[in-house]
């Protein structure tokens, strides 16, 4: 365990968990460089931070589909709001099709936040759940929310044919819209939530595929697609550079 790097996430409640996955904060106690991996995990994320050598920033991360290594800044702290794909229409109001494996930065005011807000976690969980709240809004189509729902609970096993019957919305539809605003297709997603579902046993150190794999060859491959090392390895976790792992273990 890096004693040096803390980090808090937890569940939304019930009124925002239909476009918020958890939210969260992490600090870089140490007076150096936090090295981690970022991996895929189907979630878009917006972050607050800020450190000595860093003025307080908004930044908005498209979705990820491959590995990378970052270093996050001596004294650095952040909160993060981990958003499911329906947010991005719904709550962000915008298309992420262009932040792909990127991210952007916004506005240093963006939903009245500032760097005062970064020190107090559960006040910061308080003000952002509220202004989500304000922001949901009184309709949603009802084939987007059924779409996702089961995405995530299918853990992205489901294929396109049986989610596009199971809402009544074409496949060509489906893969347009997630194209669209997320810049990805159906299938593309579905996979990266696979592979999140499977580091689910990776972290308790179940090695083999325990979901809808080919053969344990076709695991460990998508494994290092997305994470840049094979399931052993990544179980070990070392310096706890893989931080969703790290969050998995924890619960």
């Amino acid at each position: 365990m890096d004693n040096d790097f803390y980090y808090n996430f937890v569940e939304p409640d019930e009124a925002i968990a239909y476009f918020v996955e958890n939210i969260g904060t992490f600090h870089n106690l140490s007076d150096t460089p936090k090295e981690v991996v970022i991996i895929p995990d189907g979630r878009v994320d917006l972050f607050f931070s800020q450190s000595p050598t860093e003025v307080f920033h908004i930044t908005l991360l498209g979705l990820e589909t491959y590995p990378e290594q970052r270093l996050i800044s001596p004294h650095t702290t952040a909160f993060i709001i981990s958003f499911k794909p329906l947010a991005v229409e719904y709550i962000l109001k915008t298309s992420i099709a262009d932040l792909l494996n990127t991210g952007k930065d916004l506005p240093n005011d963006f939903w009245d936040f500032n760097s005062d807000d970064l020190q107090d976690f559960d006040a910061c969980c308080v003000k952002a759940i509220k202004k989500l709240k304000e922001l949901i809004p009184l309709k949603i189509d009802a084939r987007k929310r059924k779409l996702f729902e089961l995405i995530y609970t299918s853990k992205g096993e489901m294929s396109v044919k049986d989610l596009s019957e199971s809402t009544g919305w074409s496949s060509r539809q489906i893969n347009r819209y997630f194209r669209k605003q997320l810049g990805l297709s159906l299938k593309a997603y579905s996979t990266i939530l696979r592979f999140r579902a499977s580091l689910e046993h990776i972290a308790k150190g179940k090695l083999f595929p325990e979901l809808n794999y080919t053969d344990q060859n076709h695991f460990i491959k998508e494994v290092k697609k997305f994470s840049g090392v094979a399931p052993k390895e990544l179980s070990k976790n070392q310096n706890d550079r893989f931080v969703l792992l790290s969050v998995l273990k924890g619960k």
